[in-house]
């Protein structure tokens, strides 16, 4: 028989002490009627095989691994796993990094209602008050999260299928306020609950780095934040509420995995403007089935003194992207196009080369 509530976490490649510490005061609940559904988005094996080792040890929970490996980090579509996998009629999307009051279930349990969401004040602990294991009520907050932190939410499991989940256009960060508006442009209240502090944050690292101006082994978008801010602007400015025409909250099997990772390389596109512009858009939307699978470099010749010579004095050169331009243009094209397809994309250790496969 299915669980009321669903508390959902989702993961990659994190350290398992907040993991813990977030569990345990999942256990301590005066009221135990939730289930936890954990969605692995991806982690490398090590933390792969870790997280599914640490979680034997705690009951009801239901770990969903998908190999998203080698995608950017996207929360909607982590989320969305996690919405399509649960059984609840209400969901609680959690962080690992929280650690909850003995009671926030059973107050969860008290104002979940079929046309209201809810969003929750956070305290924040420091690195010092963090290593602490004492009660919830003496930890001392550093300071307090404010109206527009809206990523801790309770939903009704509903709700969150007729406006097609979060949408999964945004990647990396910025989704949470956005469902929120959407779900309110479908008639819906949403609440931020300040009454009282129910949840604290435990101190970490900023995993969230400045984007790099250059090409980096970890995948990065240039100015993705103020992108995904005005898809934000668009859904409310045109009331929007359902997203994600295409199918959403699907997993990558590993099949589908196996199939990308061992693909070949086709071809090999030159940097050329183009090149790039014409597999883009007329080569990509022309394949249909199977794994097609794409390795861009720079153009030797690009180095040469015979074009840079050439170029000075005025004669007809290529036209070039920098492997940094393609990156940003390939992953937005993916993001807006294809995000709903498995697909591969990886940055040689040597920033020579971009891999693209992708599996219709």
């Amino acid at each position: 028989m299915s669980k009321a509530l669903s508390v959902l976490y989702i993961y990659r490649n994190k350290d398992l002490h907040r993991v813990e510490n977030s569990l345990n005061s999942l256990c301590q609940q005066s009221n135990n009627d939730f289930e936890i559904i954990f969605v692995d988005y991806g982690s490398t094996r090590n933390y792969k095989d870790g997280l599914s080792e640490f979680l034997k040890q705690y009951k009801n929970v239901k770990l969903i691994y998908s190999y998203h490996t080698d995608q950017p980090w996207s929360r909607p579509k982590a989320v969305n796993i996690g919405v399509k996998h649960c059984k609840s009629d209400y969901i609680f999307v959690a962080d690992i990094d929280m650690i909850f009051r003995h009671d926030f279930i059973s107050i969860l349990h008290r104002i979940k209602h079929p046309n209201k969401s809810f969003f929750f004040k956070v305290g924040f602990l420091s690195e010092a008050e963090s290593k602490k294991n004492i009660p919830f009520r003496e930890y001392a907050i550093s300071f307090e999260s404010k109206y527009g932190a809206q990523g801790l939410s309770l939903f009704p499991r509903h709700a969150l299928n007729e406006v097609n989940g979060l949408s999964e256009f945004i990647h990396f960060w910025g989704a949470d306020n956005d469902v929120h508006n959407r779900l309110r442009n479908t008639g819906m209240e949403t609440i931020f609950y300040d009454d009282k502090i129910l949840i604290l944050h435990q101190w970490h690292l900023i995993y969230r780095k400045t984007l790099e101006k250059f090409l980096t082994v970890e995948i990065q978008l240039s100015n993705v934040l103020r992108i995904n801010m005005q898809h934000q602007i668009n859904n409310d400015k045109g009331e929007i509420s359902k997203v994600n025409v295409n199918p959403w909250g699907n997993i990558i099997t590993k099949k589908q995995f196996d199939l990308l990772a061992s693909a070949p390389v086709q071809r090999e596109l030159v940097n050329i403007k183009s090149v790039v512009d014409y597999f883009l858009f007329y080569e990509l939307p022309l394949h249909q089935t199977g794994v097609l699978s794409i390795q861009f470099y720079e153009d030797p010749f690009q180095k040469t003194l015979k074009y840079h010579a050439k170029k000075m004095l005025g004669k007809t050169v290529p036209l070039y992207y920098c492997l940094k331009e393609i990156n940003d243009k390939l992953l937005l094209h993916i993001i807006s196009f294809y995000n709903h397809f498995p697909y591969s994309y990886k940055v040689s250790g040597d920033l020579k080369t971009i891999t693209f496969s992708i599996l219709k």
